[in-house]
């Protein structure tokens, strides 16, 4: 289940891509088989070795894609902490972080990080949950997101923008996605998150897994037409200027902010 648009992204072969929050590594995987130089980067040791499992898998399957040269893609799979970025300045092309600013206390920091490793001219990409289906969720259930590691803030597309302008980056294009995974989180927060023997949560995961299997027509037509009413991530591209120097002063109160 892809969050990311590749083609906004402007993801080529050859490209180094860095997977921040990479999670199981659904966003590198993707951007492997496409013939980017993929670095995977997340805090969990098990996120970590799963990632490096499976990118390996891909490799040794023969489905990583070709670099500009003919030789295949190659991929890192590291365990960082997004406020530190271990790696030099202006040293990738593009950046995913899919889903993870929402967990960090010092999101403005991270997005600045961002902007550093990027090259000039490089691009980077950040989804996070939308404002309305998550206010929905956290209405519904202190269980979504009030324990260790969850999510502690809602992101309006305005104050994420704002942000993003405030280390120096050029937002762009946003869109909205996983329209059909919006009412499946409301019933579980509202019969209980934990609760998978629920009947009807069983069944609709059911009903998402095949749209995952099968990509019928049908839910693809219907996900696409509902993404711009309650789509349940916010999904926003932005750029480093091609002659930026440095990192733009930060607002300290941007950093506090709701």
């Amino acid at each position: 289940m892809l969050t990311v648009d590749y083609d906004l992204l402007d993801l080529r072969p050859g490209m180094r891509v860095l997977d921040l929050g990479c999670g199981e590594g659904r966003h590198a995987f993707e951007a492997y088989r496409r013939g980017a130089d993929v670095v995977a980067v997340d805090w969990g040791t098990s996120e970590v070795e799963t990632t490096k499992r499976w990118l390996g898998a891909i490799g040794e399957a023969g489905e990583a894609g070709l670099r500009p040269d003919g030789t295949p893609a190659r991929f890192e799979v590291v365990r960082g902490d997004l406020l530190h970025l271990p790696f030099p300045d202006a040293s990738v092309d593009r950046v995913m972080a899919s889903e993870v600013l929402e967990h960090i206390p010092d999101d403005v920091t991270a997005m600045a990080e961002i902007f550093r490793v990027l090259k000039p001219g490089g691009r980077m990409v950040i989804t996070v949950p939308r404002y309305g289906p998550e206010r929905i969720c956290w209405a519904l259930s202190d269980e979504y997101h009030a324990n260790e590691g969850g999510h502690i803030r809602i992101y309006r597309g305005t104050v994420l923008r704002d942000r993003l302008a405030s280390v120096g980056l050029v937002p762009g294009r946003t869109h909205h996605a996983h329209s059909l995974h919006a009412p499946f989180w409301w019933l579980k927060c509202a019969v209980g998150v934990e609760n998978e023997d629920n009947t009807a949560v069983r069944a609709y995961h059911r009903l998402l897994v095949w749209d995952l299997m099968h990509r019928p027509w049908l839910t693809r037509t219907a996900e696409k037409l509902m993404d711009p009413v309650f789509g349940k991530s916010f999904v926003i591209y932005a750029d480093k200027p091609a002659t930026a120097a440095g990192s733009a002063p930060i607002e300290a109160e941007r950093a506090l902010a709701g």
